[in-house]
């Protein structure tokens, strides 16, 4: 992870391998497997040249850790006399003496005994790295600083070992190790976490569903806030609230929070001169907003300085300076005398409705979605270890459609798992799948769109079908695939995805597992020919694989997961967008853009266009299929004035929705139709920057 104290020279050094690194991995919960990732990914590096030697690993005495452990040298333990006797742990002296490039180091969270170079392991970890050796380590959520407290609340027990969040801000990567309850809970009954006897004390405690759930969004949430990527103001992942005087900020805030947990962004809350400082802090707070300064040149209405991709304000004069530039990210002027509407039953507008209700039915199978932000982050081969973990405990697994893309380490990974022939053009017999019946199928590649002639163009659609017949299925799926992120992905990356799926298909999972890797750990891989041929190299690390797009699509995957994951959504700001739109074929693109708005957000939408007299232009057919694709409704009014005819269409708890002009305004030219809107008295409106030209690359 490269920081701004870190030099780009140095960042570089160590992705190519060249210079240290201090890499962690942080997971969830005990029985996660971090010993486990430690050991592969060591045996990995020992089998690419580097000489690796294991400092300090805990295997409990599971063979198949003691196999992995067995296969690499170890820095023999010192002894330290304590208090209750003699025992053994790491030994730095000895590590710093010996050759190893790199060196495992389990437990970072441990403190060492007395009379050790060191306190805490963790800081063994630093003083290994300035020693020039790169260290792979590991330790739990709750040990963090910045989790203890919440954790300990959680847990019900104090936690003692602490790492200082400044120890992962200083590490080269942090990689999060996310699994599912299933798979912990299936762990802990096994006997592979902790001993017979405190199996049931254990499921009591921290292994309980709601608590692992909630250190698990305390693990993406760490990870989230570790990731920052270095892009341009409205491209990040970000919403800046801007808070006026006189207003209800608590009000305003939850309504701004609303919309970003839709959309997936971090809240940030600025409030100008003059507003009651208690109440706004009262007011971040409670809608987990982070206080910022006023960026420059806001109070002017320029947005220039504002590190945001949407920027909420107030109605009034302030929004009226915002309107008179043309806009390069979404403005949401809010009318603060609303208050937040409750949001609806999740699933009310699902277009897979029927689906959705049919997992309420015994016999419905199981959807697990391993999701990654990019090929290569390995979700494949997650997918196929859980599948040979669940083939030892005796479950029937099979392997119906696997995509290694020549990739050695899936192939080998794919082996002993039987697999399901498929049909004769390559694509999922979901027939003979479904007469084979298995317990657990594995289907590779979610968003795929199938060879013309199969009975269903979507891959997901199969999966479906699959689910109906009661057997589970585990797929993958990579952030940019989905629908609501595909303008989000063009924003931050200057790449059009065309394979994608509803948003919708996500939330049917029964569980989402995000499949954490950094920037440098794929070009890394990149690199090394794992992901694409030798030949698609250096386009692609020029490209898509650039340090900073593979940050973005990082914390998108993660903001996807945790909106996913979420089981309370925030209160919704509206509860219908009323779009205004040209008579013109360029505003298709608009619609579209603001339907995959309206499903994130999970409200109705409304397209409508104004005309002076009742002729019918044939656009108008158009733009009524666009409306009809994005699940919304199309109308053609008539009127002289498109401002007030659009203001009398728009109810209660609508917003207005319009896009920015494309050029600035001239001296005797028309105001926006935006200020227009405003001006006629709009209270709530939603303003979008035009589509710019696509000049980007397209993946599939």
């Amino acid at each position: 992870m490269q920081r701004a104290e870190r030099p780009a020279a140095q960042a570089l050094l160590a992705e190519l391998g060249l210079a240290p690194r201090l890499t962690v991995y942080l997971a969830s919960a005990p029985g996660a497997g971090k010993t486990r990732r430690l050991l592969t990914d060591a045996a990995l590096e020992a089998a690419a040249g580097r000489r690796v030697a294991i400092g300090w690993i805990e295997t409990k005495g599971r063979p198949d850790l003691d196999a992995l452990a067995a296969a690499m040298p170890r820095i023999p333990p010192r002894r330290f006399v304590t208090e209750h006797g003699t025992r053994e742990d790491f030994d730095l002296e000895a590590a710093l003496a010996g050759d190893a490039e790199m060196i495992v180091l389990d437990e970072l969270a441990h403190s060492n005994p007395p009379g050790a170079a060191n306190a805490k392991r963790w800081q063994d970890a630093l003083a290994l790295r300035h020693a020039g050796r790169s260290v792979l380590g590991a330790f739990n959520i709750q040990h963090l600083e910045t989790v203890a407290p919440t954790a300990e609340r959680i847990i019900g027990y104090p936690i003692r070992e602490i790492v200082p969040l400044s120890f992962l801000k200083a590490c080269d990567s942090v990689v999060a190790l996310d699994v599912s309850f299933e798979v912990l809970e299936s762990r802990l009954r096994s006997g592979r976490i902790v001993a017979e006897e405190d199996v049931e004390r254990a499921a009591s405690g921290i292994f309980r569903p709601q608590n692992l759930a909630l250190l698990r969004e305390l693990l993406l949430r760490t990870i989230d806030n570790l990731t920052i990527p270095v892009l341009s103001p409205s491209k990040i992942s970000t919403a800046l609230a801007i808070v006026t005087p006189g207003i209800d900020a608590s009000s305003f805030l939850q309504r701004v929070a609303g919309l970003a947990d839709a959309l997936d962004l971090a809240v940030e809350a600025a409030g100008l001169d003059g507003v009651d400082h208690n109440a706004f802090e009262q007011a971040a707070f409670a809608a987990d907003a982070y206080r910022i300064a006023p960026p420059s040149g806001i109070r002017r209405g320029r947005l220039n300085e504002a590190m945001a991709s949407v920027v909420a304000v107030p109605h009034g004069n302030l929004a009226l300076l915002m309107l008179k530039r043309p806009l390069d990210r979404m403005l949401y002027i809010a009318d603060t005398q609303r208050a937040p509407i409750a949001r609806a039953l999740d699933g009310v507008r699902h277009p897979y409705g029927h689906a959705a209700g049919d997992r309420l039915r015994i016999g419905y199978g199981k959807l697990t979605v391993f999701v990654g932000s990019v090929a290569g982050s390995g979700k494949t081969y997650a997918m196929l270890d859980r599948a040979h973990q669940l083939r030892d405990d005796g479950v029937d697994v099979v392997a119906a459609l696997i995509e290694t893309h020549g990739r050695a380490e899936t192939a080998a990974k794919a082996e002993g798992i039987e697999t399901i022939p498929r049909r004769p053009d390559g694509e999922l017999d979901v027939a003979r799948l479904i007469a084979r019946h298995p317990k657990v199928v594995l289907i590779d590649e979610l968003a795929h769109t199938n060879a013309t002639g199969n009975p269903h163009e979507k891959r997901y659609a199969d999966v479906i079908e699959v689910l109906r017949a009661g057997i589970d299925v585990m797929t993958t799926l990579n952030v940019q695939h989905l629908e609501g992120a595909t303008e989000a992905v063009a924003r931050m990356t200057a790449t059009r995805v065309r394979e994608t799926l509803p948003d919708t298909v996500l939330g049917l999972a029964d569980e989402i597992v995000f499949i954490d890797v950094t920037p440098q750990m794929l070009r890394e891989r990149l690199r090394a020919g794992k992901i694409y041929p030798q030949e698609r190299v250096d386009r692609a690390l020029a490209n898509f694989f650039r340090t900073e797009y593979l940050a973005a699509l990082r914390e998108l995957a993660i903001r996807e997961v945790g909106h996913a994951l979420k089981r309370r959504r925030g209160a919704l700001p509206f509860n219908r967008i009323l779009l205004g739109v040209a008579p013109r074929a360029r505003d298709v693109d608009l619609i579209e853009r603001m339907g995959r708005l309206a499903s994130r957000l999970d409200v109705d939408l409304r397209v409508a266009t104004v005309v002076p007299d009742a002729l019918a232009p044939a656009v108008h057919d158009e733009l009524s299929a666009a409306a009809q694709r994005a699940q919304g409704t199309f109308t053609v009014e008539q009127g002289a004035d498109s401002a007030q005819r659009l203001l009398a269409l728009a109810q209660r708890f609508d917003v207005l929705a319009v896009e920015s002009p494309r050029r600035p305004r001239h001296l005797f030219s028309r105001r926006s139709f935006a200020a227009r809107l405003v001006s006629a008295g709009a209270r709530e409106l939603l303003v979008l920057p035009p589509a710019a030209p696509f000049a980007g690359t397209d993946v599939p």
